[in-house]
């Protein structure tokens, strides 16, 4: 009892910097890797040959895969703990399966045969595997938040850690992108293949280096038998189902993820075909979104944070994300270097939105610490589901680029990339901050929430 009571006073505690940065880099790998399955997956599919439709589909199947995983990871975590094992095999799976996204098609390989439908599926296969790493080692790094430290204010610093090392992935691989596109010119089909081949095992060899670190550095959470020295009873799914805030919550979650992913998945298409900028552009726009991200995370961890900031704070990314979203829609290929200052609203946008509503989820999941797998991973199953559904449709009707070649200069063209980057963002983040106004946020007014962010 006397040692129960004494973990709960020092997990009450701000937690350490090095602490925090232990953890912050532990989804490095996925978020440098999931950072080029959003960017560049439907480009290279769609350059070796696959139609719009068919790359949607192998999206979708590594999106379904992956929604479908964290429920059974959020389940089996919830049950019997391992935080740290779930990664570190999670993390196992992502590496060996993701260099086969890009590296060809196996079965094609196998069977002698390149047919549309034998890629489409060859594809597809190592894309749910790569999916089903990820999802395990997404949900078994986030649920562990709640389980590090009890001290709220800490809590959204780990959310906002994560997050700035995400743009430190993020922006990693946009660096790895850029001197590859300007180093090595592809003319043929295999020349592509190596190309994005070369992007995906150097990503592949950052992230591990990170997840060696967070394993070495971060023990496994002391919190996962409660509170208060009392052993406490796992929590059922309804118990979440009977709260309010849990539906406004993942609202505003699968809102952000939508405008985040949507936005990264169309970007490259956005650049390329309807401003006609250089190809380099696919790195460099990206690279200059995760910048401005990354400084406004970093900012945003010596804020002191209360239920009424964080809806604050989500409001405005919002609001700037509507203005991105206008200016998106109108932008002509003639003024495309306006897209570099569009690139830095969408980057402070996004930091805003992402950090904060993460940290809506700490709120919601506070002392429950036996069901906070299950929440994270429903939230990230309606994330994945809603994503891949949304980016199939767009793709399903998406033109080809030789189409829009003949653009009018000084008109936008009026291509589903164009309007689907312009209003789906826009229109999530509008509907994200009228529902965050609805919510009711309480933090509690303890001596935490009164003490620096990082001591």
């Amino acid at each position: 009892m006397v040692n129960s009571s004494e973990d709960e006073e020092s997990c009450s505690k701000p937690l350490g910097r090095v602490s925090v940065v232990y953890y912050g880099v532990g989804h490095m790998l996925n978020d440098i890797t999931s950072a080029c399955w959003f960017t560049y997956l439907l480009v290279f599919l769609t350059d070796i040959g696959l139609s719009p439709r068919d790359a949607a589909i192998v999206m979708l199947s590594g999106q379904v895969a992956d929604g479908f995983t964290t429920i059974f990871a959020g389940e089996l975590i919830d049950r019997f703990g391992h935080f740290k094992i779930w990664h570190g095999a999670g993390s196992v799976l992502v590496t060996i399966s993701f260099s086969s996204v890009f590296g060809g098609c196996l079965p094609c390989r196998i069977f002698g045969t390149n047919s549309s439908a034998m890629q489409t599926v060859g594809y597809s296969i190592f894309a749910a595997i790569f999916n089903v790493g990820w999802a395990a080692t997404q949900v078994s790094h986030m649920s562990m938040v709640n389980c590090i430290t009890l001290n709220h204010t800490s809590r959204v610093v780990l959310a906002s850690c994560r997050n700035a090392f995400t743009m430190v992935a993020n922006l990693s691989l946009y660096a790895v992108a850029l001197a590859v596109f300007n180093i090595y010119k592809p003319r043929t089909r295999v020349d592509i293949e190596n190309q994005y081949r070369w992007i995906a095992y150097i990503s592949i060899f950052i992230g591990c280096f990170f997840v060696g670190i967070f394993l070495f550095g971060t023990r496994e959470p002391r919190l996962k038998r409660g509170t208060q020295g009392k052993i406490s009873h796992r929590i059922s799914w309804t118990h979440w189902f009977k709260k309010i805030l849990y539906y406004q919550v993942a609202l505003v979650y699968v809102l952000t993820r939508l405008v985040t992913n949507v936005s990264q998945a169309l970007l490259a298409f956005y650049v390329i075909h309807d401003l006609q900028m250089v190809q380099s552009s696919k790195a460099l726009v990206p690279a200059i979104i995760y910048i401005c991200s990354f400084v406004v995370s970093v900012i945003l961890q010596e804020i002191r944070w209360t239920g009424q900031r964080l809806k604050a704070f989500f409001t405005a990314g919002g609001v700037l994300w509507i203005f991105s979203g206008a200016g998106i829609l109108v932008l002509p290929s003639s003024m495309h270097g306006f897209m570099y200052l569009l690139s830095v609203t969408i980057g402070v946008a996004n930091a805003l939105m992402t950090v904060t509503g993460v940290s809506m989820q700490s709120i919601l999941v506070g002392e429950d610490l036996n069901g906070c797998a299950f929440v994270y991973g429903s939230l990230s199953f309606l994330d994945k589901m809603s994503c891949g559904l949304a980016l199939y449709v767009l793709e399903s009707y998406q033109s080809s680029s030789s189409s829009l070649l003949g653009c009018p200069p000084f008109i936008g063209c009026l291509s589903i990339t164009r309007y689907g980057l312009g209003l789906i963002p826009a229109s999530c983040a509008l509907l994200g901050s009228v529902i965050t106004y609805t919510m009711d946020l309480h933090t509690p007014i303890l001596k935490p929430l009164m003490e620096p962010l990082l001591t």
